[in-house]
């Protein structure tokens, strides 16, 4: 096998394929991260965090909808190498949710990001050198790219906040794709408002309200099914 960070856009299937979308969306998180290394304040941190968390989430929301069930259909060793992948996005989900439900900066914040950022990489290699290149070997060009097709759709109207709760398979995170990425988009729109500093005795209760709709959400009971045991939140 070789490693999609070694293929070209041609060796990939071209610009529609699931496996270029994913290497182009590794590349800018990969730019991201550095660009978080480098921050030297708390709110440039926290600027460069959202905007991983803007690409990191909606694009794993979507392999995990669309691209881990077909790789458990064609590869006897699916089963492990996605669950494997499930539980680095369950950890960067649990990171997440720690670092935005923290009021005031805490001793351990810096080793929190930094164990984020480490399994942020974990999580690309897996998938670039082991994951994805199984599943080309599987499949033609035309499905690569009708793969990629689908794929892109469900990134879409993907949540773009952390989820530890909700379900890493289906039918869970299928149900509760659409009325997360709602409120999700709700809340990121709220959150540019408050950066302005517009209206803020408006903006903060707004955002307050969101949150807590977007928690009641997590628990409805359908979108905690098809969970595996390893990677279910008791929150």
């Amino acid at each position: 096998m070789t490693s999609l960070a070694d293929q070209t856009t041609e060796e990939l299937g071209g610009r529609l394929s699931v496996l270029w979308r994913q290497k182009s969306d590794h590349i800018e998180l990969d730019r991201l991260l550095k660009e978080l290394d480098a921050a030297t304040t708390r709110e440039e941190e926290d600027r460069v965090l959202q905007r991983i968390y803007r690409l990191v989430f909606p694009h794993a929301f979507a392999e995990e909808t669309v691209l881990w069930p077909v790789i458990r259909r064609l590869l006897p060793e699916g089963e492990a190498l996605t669950l494997e992948v499930e539980q680095e996005h369950q950890e960067v989900n649990e990171l997440v949710r720690s670092l935005e439900d923290e009021k005031e900066p805490s001793a351990d914040r810096a080793l929190r990001i930094e164990r984020l950022a480490a399994v942020l990489r974990e999580d690309v290699r897996d998938e670039e050198d082991e994951l994805l290149p199984r599943l080309q070997e599987k499949l033609s060009v035309p499905q690569l790219r009708a793969l990629g097709v689908a794929w892109e759709a469900v990134r879409r109207i993907s949540p773009t906040r952390a989820h530890p709760v909700v379900a890493r398979r289906p039918p869970g995170n299928v149900l509760s794709s659409l009325p997360l990425s709602a409120v999700d988009r709700l809340r990121d729109g709220a959150d540019v408002l408050a950066r302005g500093d517009v209206a803020p005795h408006l903006v903060e209760p707004a955002q307050r309200g969101l949150t807590r709709a977007a928690r009641r959400l997590e628990g409805v009971g359908p979108f905690r099914r098809g969970e595996h045991p390893s990677t279910h939140s008791g929150d």
